[in-house]
């Protein structure tokens, strides 16, 4: 047996381990557990959070959002944008299409579960992020790193979930994504894979290097067209297979607890690739997401929360399920397809079988989402980076480095790098799970603050007085 072969076996092993027990486990507990603890606030508040995102997209309205110019210029909904380009990406139409290719119909419901319940930790991560967030150079900064040191004083646990987040998001899942990239537009336009890296890695390049505000406005401005774009493609779709929606619900219910397994998938492995994938698309309690919602300039620490939230609905139940309905409807899934081959070909049935439209449209797609994504991936390696060392020239060494994996990335097979992406991931998911479960606490109490000025009519501010034991580590709240 070959190194490469003893390698990737090697890390086959821990992977599944990791990601289909550990972690898949302890995500599933911790949802439930924050659930409960807020008394289902992803449920019960889904329209003050809808209310405060229309707010921000309009113009960020809350008191501190005239703060000076160097702390204030990331708006609540730059940093929605900014965390949903990181979401929606390759998991969306490719990580869908080979959780129901390996787990069947069934894994939909399951990533629908963990989406549901996972948005309880979105909210606990987003808002403890805000809570402790930081005064950076040119924006605020803040992330799991950040709140571990500050809420938890253990600097070495701080520190090591930076890294694994740095070699998770800023190199191996933006190989993944420009690979992805590079795979689509080869099987469309026979586009020569070179030619394509050197164009992703220039584009990343020009986009990383203008800063956090750059890579908002961007992501603002390219991520809520191709969404809707997509999903106005799905409900297509949807519209032209309207009488078999009642059937397909019932495959996905069925398939998920073993009912009808003729379709593929044990009710364990639906489940396992259900949650797995779903986690690796809307990253809820994974700890990427805090990173972007320490950006933004809020009145409290809640506000951003809800809007985080609202942002793992925005991803699985919106652009997910889309890609899941498009290929059930087209009935493709059986026909040994996987991946974003499997998505291009299900929109080729549905639409009649015209190759080139469907082909076309996805590659454009996964274009603009896996790109967005690379983008805001590089920001969650640069913000903690900084915390761990904070040079400039370091972070342009990171920005070289970062443009370079795109290259590699886009050129190279990924099947070793994709396994060691699962082992970072599920490790680094860990190190949060376990701190939004120590600190949760405290974004407990800014939730029943947040609750009470709303039922007396105030717009909710919060300063550091409100909870005296963690004054002197929150800030940026004086």
């Amino acid at each position: 047996m070959e190194f490469n072969e003893i390698l990737q076996h090697c890390i086959d092993k821990v992977s599944g381990v990791l990601t289909d027990y550990v972690m898949v486990t302890v995500l599933l507990a911790a949802a439930l557990y924050f659930t409960m603890k807020t008394r289902g606030v992803q449920f019960r508040m889904v329209g003050e959070m809808l209310r405060l995102l229309l707010k921000s997209g309009k113009r960020d309205n809350d008191r501190r959002a005239e703060d000076a110019p160097a702390h204030g210029s990331i708006s609540s909904f730059q940093a929605f944008a900014l965390s949903i380009a990181s979401r929606v990406g390759t998991g969306n139409l490719a990580g869908v299409a080979t959780a129901i290719a390996l787990g069947g119909p069934g894994a939909v419901f399951w990533m629908w579960l963990i989406a549901l319940l996972g948005a309880a930790s979105a909210f606990i991560e987003s808002t403890l992020a805000q809570l402790f967030k930081v005064k950076g150079d040119t924006s605020f900064m803040g992330g799991p790193a950040y709140y571990i040191l500050k809420g938890l004083h253990k600097r070495w646990w701080a520190v090591t979930f930076a890294v694994l987040i740095t070699l998770t998001f800023g190199f191996a899942f933006n190989s993944v994504q420009s690979n992805t990239i590079a795979d689509a537009f080869a099987m469309s336009f026979s586009f020569p894979r070179q030619w394509m890296a050197m164009l992703l890695a220039i584009m990343t390049l020009v986009i990383i290097w203008g800063g956090v505000q750059r890579v908002s406005r961007f992501s603002e401005l390219v991520v809520p067209v191709m969404a809707i774009a997509y999903i106005v493609l799905a409900i297509i779709i949807i519209v032209i297979n309207i009488g078999r929606i009642p059937e397909i619900f019932g495959l996905i219910v069925g398939n998920a607890f073993g009912v009808d397994q003729a379709f593929g998938g044990t009710v364990g492995t639906a489940m396992i690739m259900g949650v797995k994938r779903g986690l690796f698309s809307n990253e809820a309690g994974e700890g990427s997401t805090p990173n972007a919602a320490a950006t933004a300039s809020v009145s409290h620490p809640v506000k951003q929360g809800l809007i985080q939230a609202l942002g793992v609905y925005t991803d699985t139940l919106l652009v997910c399920s889309a890609t899941a309905f498009i290929i059930l409807c087209s009935g493709t899934f059986l026909d040994g397809h996987d991946g974003i081959a499997l998505t291009q070909h299900a929109i080729d049935v549905s639409l009649g079988g015209s190759h080139r439209f469907g082909s076309t449209f996805v590659s454009i797609a996964i274009f603009f989402f896996a790109f967005t994504s690379i983008v805001a991936n590089y920001y969650y390696g640069e913000t903690n980076i900084r915390f761990i060392y904070n040079r400039d020239w370091i972070i342009n060494l990171y920005r070289l480095a970062v443009g370079a994996v795109v290259y590699i990335g886009a050129i190279t097979s990924l099947d070793v790098v994709w396994g060691f992406a699962d082992i970072t991931m599920a490790l680094m998911t860990l190190c949060n799970l376990a701190a939004i479960l120590a600190l949760g606490k405290y974004a407990i109490k800014l939730l029943d603050d947040y609750r009470s000025q709303r039922r007396s009519g105030k717009d909710p501010v919060y300063t550091s007085s409100t909870i005296p034991e963690i004054a002197d580590e929150t800030e940026c709240w004086e």
